[in-house]
């Protein structure tokens, strides 16, 4: 059985047709590089909690939810793409 190891791929990955109506590039978020809450919050030393509310409502961010049952407590999965982490960094930076 061949040992597959997946080479990173850019980021800024354009995919589809270059003459779409559309001017913004269309990036394929699928194939970039997806970070957990925890390593978020281990980059920017910031609690897990604090990571949480800020990317909870970000756009593009991925979530997994599994409902509230009588004796089973929800939980919530996120899932980050690069380039999310990138413009919220930025959009963070430019605080006064």
């Amino acid at each position: 059985m061949p040992d597959f190891q997946r080479n990173p791929i850019e980021s800024s990955r354009r995919v589809g047709n270059s003459h779409s109506s559309s001017r913004l590039p269309i990036l394929d978020l699928a194939n970039e590089k997806h970070y957990s809450i925890l390593e978020i919050a281990e980059l920017w030393a910031l609690s897990q909690r604090t990571v949480r509310r800020i990317f909870e409502n970000e756009p593009g961010v991925i979530a997994w939810a599994h409902a509230e049952t009588m004796r089973k407590r929800g939980y919530r999965t996120l899932r980050v793409p690069e380039t999310v982490l990138q413009r919220v960094h930025r959009k963070l930076r430019q605080l006064p």
